[in-house]
């Protein structure tokens, strides 16, 4: 299933100037402004100068008295950092943003890149597993990444330790690319650093949707994973445990309509027990580079549209007592685990517009919390 924004009928048009570029990055960067607020900012306000003109109202509406967007000079620092570092900003809608991510229900509005961009226009296949790979493990990786190298794919990872190390590492002369959970101009793990720089010597690119000199954290790395599996046509599990990050980016690739595949393993050996799960719930079995070109080869190329933001008409003046009820009545409804907005809006027997700017009023004063897929959960 291919997910997408919903209620859309009006493009998002990318920034042209360095001033609508500065003011993307600002309205991102602002405090408990997510992806989701972002865009629903967007549609509301036309642009993020005018978006952070009324920032700090929507907070003082929803409680937040305090409220300040976030500084210019967090701003320019980011991107002095970014000018050392060699890095380009990509953002939603304009030609050198990747194809791949623009499908998906919750696309990065920037990301940051190091290195040749061309490579993000490949047809790419994901190389996932364990940090802590086997021998056989490795060698596997090595062997996929440079059989489906040398077919014309990009290997994409998340050069982390093991089978993303091992991956890379086969395809650097045939081309892949690094996502990484902290910002791109940090280099994680330490002992990567050379991998991190040959990437981009020989043609690769590192790419990352966190902000410059941003030190990865667990929390980040989820997201980070949609990144992987989104600009990917394919992802291939290598050696996973039953509870680890490579199953989550399994699972985000078959909400994203992705093709999951997996090395088979010994029943006995830990880590080929989330390879073996994936087998057993239908994922394609994989043996050789060969098995992945062949069940590749009849699917067309993944159909992509730019992403669009939703124009609806201008919800009714509601007094102030009114969006308080609402605002309860959302809480109520929620808890610790996540609740799609979609399903919300039909449990509340309300309208999108007049649902979602309450949500952007909720997560601006910190009490629901916005995950990948259009998942809400209540903070505390």
């Amino acid at each position: 299933m291919t997910l997408g924004h919903n209620s859309s009928t009006h493009p998002l048009l990318p920034p042209t100037t360095e001033d609508q570029r500065f003011d993307w990055l600002r309205l991102l960067r602002s405090r408990r402004v997510g992806i989701s607020t972002f865009y629903r900012l967007m549609a509301d306000h036309g642009s993020a100068a005018e978006a952070l003109k009324h920032l700090p109202d929507i907070a003082r509406a929803a409680g937040v008295d305090t409220y300040q967007v976030c500084p210019e000079a967090v701003i320019h620092a980011e991107l002095k950092a970014a000018r050392a570092a060699g890095a380009r900003l990509l953002c939603l809608g304009d030609g050198i943003y990747p194809q791949g991510l623009t499908d998906l229900d919750d696309p990065p509005p920037m990301l940051w890149a190091v290195g040749d961009t061309a490579v993000l226009a490949k047809r790419q296949v994901a190389l996932v597993g364990a940090r802590n790979a086997s021998s056989l493990g490795g060698r596997m990786a090595r062997t996929l990444a440079a059989g489906l190298g040398e077919a014309g794919f990009v290997i994409t990872s998340g050069m982390a330790r093991g089978v993303d190390t091992a991956a890379h590492l086969a395809a650097l002369k045939t081309g892949t690319i690094a996502v990484l959970g902290g910002g791109v101009d940090v280099l994680y793990p330490a002992e990567n650093t050379k991998l991190a720089e040959d990437i981009v010597a020989q043609g690769g690119a590192r790419i990352s949707e966190q902000p410059m000199g941003l030190q990865p954290q667990a929390r980040h790395f989820p997201a980070r994973n949609r990144i992987i599996s989104g600009l990917s046509c394919a992802v291939i599990v290598v050696e996973a445990a039953a509870k680890s990050g490579s199953l989550i980016t399994a699972r985000t690739a078959l909400d994203q309509g992705r093709e999951v595949m997996a090395v088979p393993g010994h029943p006995f050996d830990a880590r080929a027990s989330g390879c073996n799960m994936l087998l057993r719930d239908g994922a394609r079995l994989v043996r050789s580079a060969d098995d992945v070109i062949e069940a590749l080869a009849p699917l067309a190329a993944p159909q992509v549209t730019t992403p669009e933001l939703p124009l609806e008409p201008a919800a009714p003046e509601r007094s102030l007592a009114e969006i308080a009820q609402l605002h309860q009545k959302i809480l109520d409804r929620l808890g610790p685990s996540p609740v799609g907005e979609d399903q919300l809006i039909r449990d509340l027997g309300a309208t999108s517009r007049i649902v979602s700017p309450a949500l952007t009023d909720l997560e601006l004063d910190g009490r629901i919390n916005r995950q990948p897929g259009g998942l809400i959960s209540r903070i505390g």
